[in-house]
């Protein structure tokens, strides 16, 4: 289609197209940048990347140990955009980190596992608290051996973009894994003051995948069973339970849950991850923290 023919495209003003791109997404602005060179050279406008990027983003760059120095370095707010897209940064002392989902421009954060209420956390002979070259945060928390798994956070609304349904996800890896595979953990998430949305959560996904093999041959993550560890019956329920899945950056994740949030509110959204009913000993789960992203 010879578009750069068409006297329609190229009558338009370049501001007029740079406004019209600055109202849709920046997936459909890069998309709509092919239609000629005008709208090309509109999609790099510093105007329709301003408006991609949170009315906030300026005060949440502050907060970080480089404060506004990103927007000296970029030349242009696109290049910023997509910097914080690539490349979470650490606000509010390293305790969380913020990012941009990149076809939306909407909020991400992870709450470092410094900013939960892990139970048992502050003490060494359940829970070390260990750096971690992967680790974006400077330290993570490893589990060392408790029976009761609580690990509990939480974000105020009004940081997060308006009207958008976000899920919520432990962030971790295991070393030398151990007291997973006998009952699935639960994990929720809900407003302050309200009953949360509870879920069957599988940390190890090999649990999981084993449901349906016969009793001999389950075990701990594969292994064979011994007559000393306990079987419970699989109920419909736990088929529909989330489990874990390998992430890009090489850590894992399971869903807690999802919510909405509507625009004007500021209440804590609160996630949890708990196994307390099994009461097996457990060790081997590494925590980054809770990531909060748009769904």
């Amino acid at each position: 289609m010879a578009v750069e023919k068409n006297d329609h495209f190229n009558a338009l003003p370049e501001g007029c197209i740079a406004y019209t791109l600055s109202l849709t997404s920046p997936r459909d602005a890069c998309r709509l940048s092919s239609v000629s060179s005008t709208f090309c050279s509109a999609a790099q406008s510093d105007d329709v990347w301003e408006r991609f990027l949170p009315p906030d983003y300026r005060d949440i760059l502050s907060r970080s140990e480089q404060g506004i120095q990103p927007l000296r370095l970029y030349t242009s707010k696109k290049q910023l955009y997509l910097h914080l897209c690539d490349n979470p940064i650490l606000i509010d002392n390293g305790t969380k980190s913020f990012s941009l989902e990149k076809s939306s421009g909407k909020k991400c954060y992870m709450l470092a596992a410094r900013d939960l209420t892990i139970v048992w956390g502050d003490t060494p002979c359940y829970w070390q608290w260990i750096p971690l070259p992967m680790s974006r945060f400077t330290e993570a928390a490893e589990l060392l051996d408790v029976c009761w798994l609580e690990i509990r956070g939480k974000i105020k609304t009004s940081l997060l973009s308006p009207d958008t349904t976000y899920a919520s996800y432990l962030v971790f890896i295991w070393n030398d894994a151990f007291g997973f595979d006998h009952v699935p953990a639960e994990g929720e998430v809900g407003m302050s003051g309200q009953e949360g949305q509870k879920k069957m959560v599988h940390l190890d996904p090999e649990t999981h995948r084993q449901q349906d093999m016969p009793r001999r041959q389950r075990g701990r993550f594969g292994h064979r069973q011994t007559a000393t560890m306990r079987w419970r019956e699989v109920r419909p329920a736990d088929r529909d339970a989330q489990t874990s899945k390998q992430r890009s950056d090489g850590w894992m994740e399971v869903k807690l849950g999802e919510i909405f949030i509507k625009g004007g509110e500021d209440v804590d959204m609160e996630m949890a991850l708990t196994e307390v009913k099994g009461g097996n000993w457990k060790r081997g789960l590494i925590v980054q923290g809770i990531e909060v992203r748009p769904k």
